[in-house]
């Protein structure tokens, strides 16, 4: 099996620190769990990146080159080029993905 190498482009890490901050209001030993196992996430797409699926927000567009795969309540948002897995969002689904989605990946 090919192994791809993952890159958090600068918009997902942020995303990440955002969801540390936000996680550590609980405890800090949980936001360092919760950024570990979403970390763990994206690195996994180096072994297993086609099973993923299209975000549903993109679906009616007919954008097929971006997948997510999911950490709950957390959607992780990639694109394969090449041998790249380039990881755009880390998202809460709570959150406007439409919104973000459109900004990030649609401009």
């Amino acid at each position: 099996m090919k192994k791809y190498k993952v890159v958090i482009e600068p918009l997902a890490k942020q995303d990440l620190k955002e969801t540390f901050y936000f996680a550590r209001n609980d405890s800090i030993t949980s936001a360092e769990k919760l950024l570990s196992a979403l970390e763990k996430t994206c690195y996994s797409l180096e072994e297993f990146q086609d099973r993923g699926h299209i975000p549903i927000e993109l679906k009616p567009t007919g954008i097929k080159r971006y997948l997510e795969i999911y950490y709950k309540p957390y959607r992780v948002i990639y694109e394969i080029e090449k041998n790249l897995i380039n990881i755009h969002s880390v998202l809460d689904y709570r959150r406007n993905i439409l919104g973000i989605l459109s900004k990030r990946l649609l401009r």
